[in-house]
């Protein structure tokens, strides 16, 4: 059974928020002058509140540049006090929490790698019990959600109540225009499943190109994300880490001044059309599964007259004539490709569950 979640709202730890939440800062700290010329850039911006920054970077393999450690955090100690931003860093250990802590960093984040390991999530977990510190969960580099979100537990379960999940693509092996496929049907089922869970969506992970950020950032505020966390470097061009997905803090006020802030709900009249139309929707999909159900009393009833004449579940010849008559009639009437692909592989799926079932409990041949 699943803990219960107690999340306080980000508005609890962050005092009041006049827009989405914007995180920003290097994705990695390089030198005192990287980080505070970058840092007072960014607080010129009045829509960021936090200044993040890798000081600890997990590279692929050894010899490549993993972060300056330690020695970077007295750097983000003078970050805050130079221009108020509270401080943000990840964190893949208990060694580094105990340093984050002594030098007073403001929130903690997990990165993707680590939490794909429940081990390691749960020595970050026990570390922090009975800290009061905010605490930013990536997704893991693989598409589960059921992983996410039990990273999101054990943090709970810590006592963490200030926690926010931070949407960063997924690694897919297809060729896509993304460094990480957005898979936005994701974090949309988590914030289902937990709508108390503030969601930060980290357009430059799923990008790693500047060029595509605007479009992402605007995708995840349309769909009702809490924040944005975007990197920004004073220099991009020469970053030892990611240079092609930073932005100057100047460009990243021109990304957040294009933004278009979209509303939760509107005016009485829009609001009665919106519930107009969704009545109609819920009367068609109660249709569409009353059709549904009516089809599988078919296919069930198929089943029952192959295995009495001894015949196989799958004919693979009729299967191939269905989709191919189902994709020319569904694009036809204006329905993707891909979402037909999907909904008649689900269906077929379900269909030789159903006369699977029926051969186990049924002898064959009369």
């Amino acid at each position: 059974m699943a803990p219960v979640l107690n999340i306080q709202p980000l508005e609890s730890w962050l005092g009041k928020l006049n827009g989405p939440l914007i995180i920003s800062g290097p994705c990695s700290a390089e030198s005192e002058e990287q980080v505070l010329k970058t840092a007072h850039g960014l607080s010129k911006i009045p829509n960021i509140k936090i200044f993040r920054a890798g000081i600890w970077k997990p590279r692929t393999r050894p010899g490549m540049f993993e972060g300056m450690g330690e020695k970077a955090l007295p750097w983000l100690k003078k970050v805050k006090e130079e221009t108020g931003l509270l401080t943000a860093v990840e964190v893949a250990n208990p060694s580094h929490i105990e340093a984050a802590l002594k030098n007073n960093i403001d929130i903690l984040w997990i990165g993707a790698r680590t939490v794909v390991n429940p081990f390691s999530l749960q020595e970050l977990a026990t570390t922090l019990e009975g800290v009061d510190i905010p605490v930013m969960v990536k997704n893991p580099v693989n598409p589960d959600l059921n992983l996410w979100l039990g990273a999101v537990e054990r943090f709970m379960l810590a006592g963490i109540t200030k926690i926010a999940a931070v949407h960063r693509g997924f690694y897919f092996f297809d060729k896509t225009p993304y460094r990480n496929a957005p898979m936005w049907e994701i974090p949309i089922e988590l914030k289902r499943r937990v709508p108390n869970l503030p969601m930060i969506c980290d357009p430059s992970h799923i990008c790693g190109e500047r060029a595509l950020l605007l479009d992402i950032a605007q995708k995840a505020l349309d769909l009702e994300m809490d924040g944005l966390m975007i990197e920004s470097h004073f220099d991009p061009d020469h970053a030892l880490t990611d240079p092609q997905q930073q932005l100057t803090p100047e460009d990243l006020k021109i990304l957040i001044d294009s933004l278009v802030i979209r509303f939760e709900k509107g005016s009485n009249e829009f609001e009665n059309r919106l519930e107009e139309l969704r009545s109609e929707i819920d009367k068609i999909d109660a249709e569409l599964l009353h059709i549904l159900s009516r089809r599988m009393s078919l296919v069930e009833e198929i089943g029952n007259y192959k295995v009495d004449h001894n015949i196989t579940i799958l004919q693979l010849k009729r299967w191939s004539n269905i989709v191919s008559d189902r994709l020319k009639t569904g694009i036809n009437v204006g329905l993707s490709r891909d979402f037909l692909v999907k909904l008649l592989e689900n269906v077929h799926t379900e269909s030789i569950r159903k006369q699977t079932e029926i051969y186990m409990k049924k002898p064959k041949g009369k």
